[in-house]
């Protein structure tokens, strides 16, 4: 079964770096749901459409890989890309996903393990540098790496359709990710107003007040805004959902 691509990876933006311990507490939320997969759920569906169970815990194995490489190499000084290319991205994620469970399950925990690793070796001027996701491809940031992880986790954790979802995302995530979306392209701008947070996010062009006001959880409205769900629990003084795309 092939991954699609928008499932891989959010693009990264440029927002203040999460906390260690932030990143820490979602790894364990994260590996206490995979450890109590059964062998059969692997190949059970996810709540991301031509993505079994097994697809999201192989990306979230490799994509640790991969910003645990670019910490090394940013903390030894070799700067390293994330991926070889998108195609040997796509390809190891469709490879490891045919993985039995339990070495599955191992390179996950590995991987998630190195990541930790690499991020407690890196000394604050490490993080001065930027990296490459794919050679030749754009740079970024190294200080946008933690971000990248955290919302891989946070979100992908409930992609898997266990049991956690959105609600239980943390309020510092939520507001975190209600951020970094801000720094997403929109065909029009729109602002969203949680029910639940003390604040205001405009997204798209112009200024804030220049669109329709979303409002809802900021749970909903995370979800929402990374393409999920069809804006189940939110509202709109324009009666309709502005357009956004799949993260």
């Amino acid at each position: 079964m092939g991954c699609p691509s928008k499932w891989h990876d959010g693009r990264v933006i440029d927002v203040p770096r999460p906390d260690p311990d932030t990143i820490a507490r979602a790894d364990r939320a994260l590996v206490r749901t995979v450890d109590a997969l059964s062998s059969p759920e692997y190949a059970e569906p996810s709540q991301l459409p031509g993505w079994t169970r097994a697809h999201v815990v192989a990306h979230l194995a490799l994509n640790a890989e991969g910003l645990a490489g670019v910490l090394h190499g940013a903390h030894v000084g070799h700067p390293q890309p994330m991926y070889a290319s998108p195609e040997a991205r796509d390809a190891d994620i469709d490879e490891l996903a045919t993985a039995a469970p339990a070495d599955l399950r191992e390179r996950f925990l590995a991987g998630t393990a190195r990541f930790g690793e690499a991020l407690a070796a890196m000394h604050e001027a490490d993080w001065d540098g930027r990296f490459e996701r794919t050679p030749g491809g754009p740079d970024f940031a190294l200080r946008n790496v933690v971000l990248m992880r955290l919302r891989e986790v946070e979100i992908h954790h409930a992609d898997l359709g266990t049991g956690y979802t959105a609600d239980d995302w943390p309020d510092d995530f939520r507001a975190i990710l209600l951020e970094s979306m801000t720094k997403r392209p929109y065909p029009a701008p729109f602002d969203v107003r949680p029910t639940d947070l003390d604040h205001t996010w405009h997204y798209g062009e112009g200024d804030l007040g220049t669109g329709p006001v979303v409002t809802g959880t900021s749970a909903a409205l995370g979800w929402w805004l990374t393409g999920r769900g069809s804006g189940e629990g939110l509202s709109s003084d324009s009666n309709d959902l502005p357009e956004v795309e799949t993260w």
